[in-house]
């Protein structure tokens, strides 16, 4: 019986204490703006390799694979339907001899998101499809004054 009780209150406190953690995080609000956007928003969302929504991300990666550039030290001045600029910094890496053994270079870059559009895997939200980067110095030397992509669904 006394073993009973005791595996009885031992599940009763890490019921409590897991409900508590539960609890206390799911009530804390987000930090910073780089937090994922959990419900629809009038503003549009970029969408990063992960799937996460953002508005206004500090850092953002372009190369998914293998992290090869990211954008980062981003400050936004424009952000809404009719799209996105700020200006960061593009860390890319020179992949020489090899990408394993390459060296990151900063190159400092204005950004602009472009052609807002309904979201595949959450259509109540409009994301943006295109990232343009212009180059304002320095930029890697197979790369043109100004990169465009699109982005991923």
């Amino acid at each position: 019986m006394r073993g009973s009780v005791v595996g009885t209150v031992v599940t009763l406190t890490a019921g409590t204490l897991l409900t508590a953690a539960m609890t206390t995080a799911s009530a804390s609000p987000p930090t910073g703006t780089t937090a994922p956007v959990t419900s629809a928003s009038a503003r549009p969302v970029l969408v990063d390799c992960y799937f996460h929504r953002n508005i206004r991300p500090g850092d953002f990666i372009l190369a998914c694979g293998d992290g090869n550039s990211r954008l980062t030290a981003l400050r936004w001045s424009q952000w809404g339907p009719d799209g996105a600029k700020g200006v960061g910094v593009n860390w890319v890496n020179d992949c020489t001899p090899y990408c394993a053994a390459g060296t990151f270079h900063s190159y400092p870059v204005v950004i602009r998101l472009s052609g807002e559009q309904a979201w595949k895997k959450h259509p109540y939200f409009q994301r943006f499809t295109n990232l343009s980067l212009t180059y304002t110095g320095a930029r890697p030397d197979t790369f043109k004054q100004v990169m465009t992509y699109s982005l991923w669904d």
